[in-house]
């Protein structure tokens, strides 16, 4: 980078702004051509479903207040973004649309009994109070040369009056207030059901002080403790406070407030939020938990291990909301769809309004009167919002399923997954292998000492199986040598003796594996370990990597959403490829493969099948899960490789979300699908009554507006996700 360059990105920032006024794709192109041309300004990105507005600029160049000025000449109004700001109250906006009502209502009173002076009065009363937060906006709007919503309803109030149509113009008004306002009220509805996930974690924490705390940093402020040498004692802090290394108390029936590990402490803790699964989970010395997950029934005393801005459930957040700015593909070709709809059919209204009368005998009058009611029917409000919002319920949703979906391209894609890849080792299998036959059982007891204090995963199980049958090592083991990727040996009780796989076997003794049930057991893909005294081999220990609860539940599950094939794609070898596809009913099973073998063979079902979801959970898995249409990482041990490259993480180690997601995807895409029918079907239909002379603005109006309010709440209804 040049040195220009270097300095020109120093001097770049980033704000985010909170935008009253921002509800539809219409607000954010007026804040574009009031914005795009200021100096200094690098980049404007909008998150319509909450309102906010985030701008990378350069201080020198543009401030904040030259910014914020030029969104209220935008008609709206802007306000640095706060996450604990409360949304301030519409009550007036509320009081207007009642009073608008009243005054309808008494218009409507007055005309039965003749009254025209007082239907003039109340009529203009209700345009007045139910215009009076649009007209400043459709002022903008004309200075702009654009028709949008407020313009035409405006226009049609206005030639309400001009055509002596009092009660209607004023019923028209009410009408337009009242949809906006529950619109905004449907709106606030999905911003909620994000702003809620970080709700969820507890403001401040008990964070333990003096003797064994061994504290990374002095806490204690105004209490002046002395760090080290007082007795162990607690102080409630905000979270904020809290670095990293600090011991935090949880108690019985309290939440967890930041990410850690068990330092001392056994409970149950519920982790619905994070990972979607309903039952708790035992954690004791060790184990992971996080943020915003409720401890059941135990003293927990947490060792934390990230600042609370760098929580898993902060992450959560980040992405849910950064996913609002990858738009799907059906909001791309709502937008795309409305730039040519809304001219076309301004265009229709003035046929209406030109040729009518001459071609079907109309007057003027009737003529101008059915043009505005197309008009009115023209904005494509109901079209343009119904996606945005059926997309950001769908995903916050799913966040609180567990299942984190990194924008709504990934969404939609997911319904459409017509071949699923597996990884073997921690996707489908627990990655943690067990002890299924010892023989002769003798020689657990050789196994035991040799095993004591390693970290591999097969010395792990055969401690696991001593603890089990309550057998421990009780003798000291000497001259002790570890040989990785073999195994290991050491002198026991003055004897020499080793454990380890059929290579240590061949290498250090010499000695072939003529044991045909060792054999036998290999040949079926299982890990077999052999223990030896010298050159004499006194017995086998067969492990097995155990099939992950769920996995053959999940692959029929998917089965039903539409999968046409699955495959394993794995590094252990074809035989255990082989023997875990048939225990889960998976169909293909490659082993023996390295990274980019994964991703040839991705490749292959890309073509055979079109879109293809690849599921892993390690770092030799990201280059397959980059070339799948939508790469999945599964558990909350996925590593960040995984993670980062994933466009689905789902955090629970449950397969059965896999089903979830495709059923969720596709009951999302059936909603969307809904939403243009609807948005689409009753402007066609009331253009063709307006066509026919017979529609009236108040028809209009609520035609329109009850549009966009059903196709709102129908969006809304992905906020229950169906696990």
């Amino acid at each position: 980078m040049t040195a220009e360059g270097l300095a020109a990105s120093q001097r770049t920032m980033e704000t985010t702004f909170r935008i009253r006024g921002l509800d539809c794709a219409h607000e954010v192109k007026l804040l574009r051509e009031h914005l795009d041309s200021a100096p200094g300004l690098r980049e404007l990105g909008f998150d319509v479903v909450r309102g906010r507005m985030s701008a990378s600029y350069d201080p020198a160049r543009i401030s904040i207040t030259e910014m914020m000025r030029r969104v209220e000449k935008a008609g709206l109004k802007a306000e640095i973004w706060q996450d604990e700001a409360p949304r301030k109250s519409e009550i007036w906006r509320w009081v207007a649309a009642a009073f608008s009502g009243l005054a309808v209502a008494g218009a409507m009173l007055a005309e039965h009994f003749s009254n025209q002076p007082l239907v003039v009065v109340l009529s203009l009363i209700a345009i007045a109070l139910g215009v009076v937060y649009t007209a400043r906006k459709a002022l903008l709007s004309l200075r702009a040369l654009r028709f949008d919503m407020n313009v035409l309803m405006c226009v049609s109030a206005a030639g309400a009056c001009y055509l002596g149509e009092w009660s209607e113009g004023g019923t028209l008004a009410f009408l337009f207030s009242l949809a906006n306002l529950l619109e905004l009220w449907s709106m606030d509805r999905a911003r909620h059901a994000i702003g809620a996930l970080m709700q969820q974690a507890p403001k401040e924490a008990s964070v333990l002080h003096g003797l064994g705390a061994e504290l990374t940093i002095s806490c204690c402020g105004e209490h002046h403790c002395d760090d080290g040498q007082a007795a162990l004692h607690e102080h409630r802090m905000p979270v904020d406070h809290v670095s990293v290394g600090s011991l935090v108390r949880v108690r019985p029936g309290e939440q967890i407030p930041i990410d850690g590990k068990v330092a001392t402490g056994a409970a149950g803790v519920n982790q619905a939020a994070i990972t979607g699964e309903a039952v708790p989970v035992y954690k004791q010395s060790g184990d992971a938990v996080f943020a915003g997950t409720l401890n059941t029934d135990g003293l927990l005393d947490i060792r934390t291990s990230a600042a609370s801005s760098d929580t898993t459930l902060a992450r959560i957040v980040r992405m849910v909301e950064e996913s609002q700015s990858r738009r799907a593909p059906s909001e791309q070709f709502v937008e795309r769809f409305a730039r040519i709809y809304t001219p076309a059919v301004i265009g229709l209204a003035l046929v209406v309004f030109l040729i009518c009368p001459f071609l079907l005998g109309w007057t003027w009058h009737h003529a101008l009167y059915q043009s505005m009611v197309v008009l009115l029917i023209s904005c494509p409000c109901a079209l343009v919002i119904s996606t945005p919002v059926t997309i950001a319920a769908a995903l916050a949703s799913a966040a609180r399923q567990g299942v984190l979906i990194k924008g709504g391209s990934y969404l939609e894609a997911a319904g459409k997954i017509r071949a699923f890849a597996f990884d073997k080792t921690g996707v489908v299998t627990t990655g943690e292998p067990e002890v299924v036959a010892i023989e002769p059982p003798e020689i657990l007891d050789i196994a035991l000492h040799l095993e004591t204090g390693s970290e591999h995963p097969l010395a792990k199980a055969v401690l696991r199986e001593g603890a089990r049958l309550r057998q421990r090592a009780g003798r000291e083991v000497l001259a002790f040598r570890a040989f990785p990727g073999r195994g290991a040996e050491g002198r026991i009780s003055g004897l020499d003796y080793w454990i380890g796989n059929s290579r240590m076997m061949e290498e250090k003794e010499g000695i072939a594996s003529n044991n045909l049930k060792a054999m036998e057991w290999e040949a079926k893909g299982y890990t077999v370990a052999f223990v030896g005294h010298g050159a004499k081999v006194l017995g086998h220990i067969v492990f097995a990597d155990q099939i992950r609860p769920g996995t053959a539940n999940a692959v029929r599950d998917l089965r039903r959403a539409g999968i046409q094939q699955t495959a394993i794609v794995t590094g252990d070898n074809q035989k255990t490829a082989e023997a875990a596809a048939q225990a889960t009913g998976i169909e293909l099973a490659y082993g023996g493969l390295l990274p980019e073998d994964k991703v040839t063979h991705i490749r292959a079902l890309k073509a055979e099948y079109g879109i293809v979801a690849m599921a892993g959970d390690g770092i030799n898995d990201a280059q397959a899960m980059a070339e799948s249409s939508v790469g999945i990482a599964m558990g909350k041990r996925s590593t960040d490789v995984a993670m980062e490259t994933a466009d689905v993480i789902v955090m629970s180690e449950d397969p059965e979300r896999l089903g979830f997601l495709m059923r969720h995807s596709q009951r999302t895409l059936a909603v969307v699908k809904q939403n243009l029918a609807v948005a689409l079907g009753s402007k066609l239909v009331f253009l063709a009554i307006a066509m026919l002379g017979m529609a009236t603005l108040w028809m209009a109006i609520a035609a329109d507006m009850g549009a966009t309010l059903l196709v709102t709440f129908n969006g809304l209804r992905m906020l229950r996700s169906k696990a």
